[in-house]
Formats: structure tokens, sequence, C-alpha cells
């Protein structure tokens, strides 16, 4: 079981000044945490001033870099065995900040999976759905909530990722499916989330698409053939299916056919390449 006093909070802000006080004095209550780490990622509001009066240590961006380049920011200074990631606006409570470390004994990764009903709007919990079934079909791990931002870690696996961790939106998703596909031990805690303060900085809309390559990307990182194999599958399906109809209607086997089935070979030993390509990038490991 994993300690506060060993852990570093990371809270990466961007224009949160409404509410990024509350979030730190509640933290502050909610146990004898190692350090609160307040990364103010360029904002333009007090956010960092009403969170430095709280109480909590802030590291300050220039210009907004992103999500992902402020909780790295946050892993690189903090100093805890263990790090809790917080979203500053509100939603999360501290006392499941208290249960998702005390899982970091037995875990090397634990996430607060949302309750779908605690999940904004009817949109977004039916995109995230098909994320989280997207990323299961892919890393073979039910995958109950792919995005949520509020998790507890050991702060030397996460630096491991360090590299693969863009710096938009997309910091949970990507931590989320290395520790997975890497074979550390991850688990989900369900919590309830509250109603954010401030309005969201994600768009479904405009930013489910690049969640979706990035699911790919990691995956593909780690383990090719989940997205090769189904690819080449498909190509051979189609073209036997097509040579078998046109031999059947028409007496003769047509080219294009012939090409769908040679481009499946093909994709098929691109898998086999990448996936021998991604075990000798982590033969020795630490």
């Amino acid at each position: 079981m994993a300690d506060p006093s060993t852990t570093s909070v990371i809270v990466p802000a961007f224009h949160e000044a409404e509410g990024i006080a509350d979030v730190v004095s509640a933290l502050v209550t909610a146990g004898p945490w190692h350090e609160i780490i307040v990364v103010d990622d360029g904002s333009r509001d007090d956010t960092g001033g009403r969170a430095r009066a709280a109480g909590a240590t802030v590291l300050r961006h220039p210009y907004n870099k992103g999500n992902g380049a402020a909780v790295k920011t946050g892993l690189r200074h903090a100093t805890g065995v263990h790090v809790l990631i917080v979203d500053g606006d509100g939603q999360h409570s501290p006392s499941d900040a208290r249960r998702l470390v005390e899982r970091l004994g037995d875990f090397d990764l634990v996430i607060g999976a949302r309750a779908a009903a605690t999940q904004a709007t009817i949109g977004r919990r039916a995109g995230n759905a098909a994320l989280n079934g997207l990323a299961t079909y892919l890393t073979g791990r039910r995958i109950p909530d792919l995005t949520s931002g509020f998790r507890a870690a050991k702060r030397i696996v996460l630096v491991e990722f360090l590299h693969l961790i863009p710096n938009g939106f997309s910091t949970p998703t990507t931590t989320t499916l290395a520790c997975i596909k890497a074979g550390y031990s991850v688990e989900f805690v369900p919590i309830e989330a509250g109603r954010r303060q401030g309005s969201s900085k994600i768009k479904f809309a405009r930013d489910g698409a690049k969640f979706f390559l990035i699911i790919v990307k990691i995956v593909t990182f780690f383990s090719p053939l989940r997205v090769f194999l189904p690819v080449s599958i498909a190509c051979f399906s189609v073209g036997a299916l097509y040579a078998a109809w046109t031999i059947a209607t028409q007496s003769h086997l047509t080219n294009s056919s012939v090409l769908l089935i040679v481009v499946s070979v093909v994709i098929f030993l691109m898998g086999l390449v990448s996936e021998q390509i991604a075990a000798l990038r982590f033969e020795g490991r630490r």
C-alpha cells in the first residue's frame, strides 16, 4: 500500500482560476502529500497566484503548451516515489485520491474510471464508449475509461514513457495504453466525477479523430499485428470472395481480386516485421 507522504500530486491547469484554489485546498485536507505541484500552462488569469496562495508549489509555462506538456513538466520536477495526477477543474474527489494511491502497492498504474452517468454530455459518453471499445479490442484488456485524467502511478513507470506523451490532450490515453502494452499492472477503480468548474478545453467533435489516431499509434508501437492483421484479413477476404464470384459468374479471375490478395500478404508480412522490431525495441528495457 502506497502512502500519501511518498506521493507527489500533479495538477495541470490552464485558465482554472475559478476553482484551482478549492482543488488545492481539498487536496491539502485529504492527506499529508509529499508535495502538491500545480503546473500553470501559460494561463492569462490568476490560476498560478491562487494555487500558490492555497498551498501548492507552482511551476509556470511562459505560454500555453498543452495538457500533456504540463504533465511532463510536473513529472520531471516531482520528487515523490509515486505521483497522483488530478485535473484542475474540480471534478475529482479528494477521498478518491486516497483510494487510488493506496492501490499502488499492488499496481503500477491506478486509474479512476468515471461512471458513465457522471460524464458530461450524451454525445461525449457515446464517443468515449466508442474509444473504450476500440482500445479494449486493440489491447486485449477491458478498458472502462480510456480518457480519465485522474490517475496514480509509480513515478518511474510514467517517466519511462515521457517520450511518447504528446503535448496535447491525450496523456491519459497514451499512458494507459503504453502501460498495458508494456506489461505493467493496471487497475481501474470506479469513481464518481463531479461537475467541472469552467468550460472544458476538449471538443470531442474536433479532438475525437486525434484520440483515434493516438490509439492506433500506441498499439502499433507495442503490438503492430493487432492493427496489421485485421487489415490483412479484410483485404484477403474481399479479394478471395470477389475472385470466387467472378470465377463462378464470368469464368475468369480479375486483376482486382489478385491485387487485393497480394496486398493482404504484403500487409501481413509488414506486420510480422513490425512485430519483430517492436520486440527488439524493448529487449533489455529497464
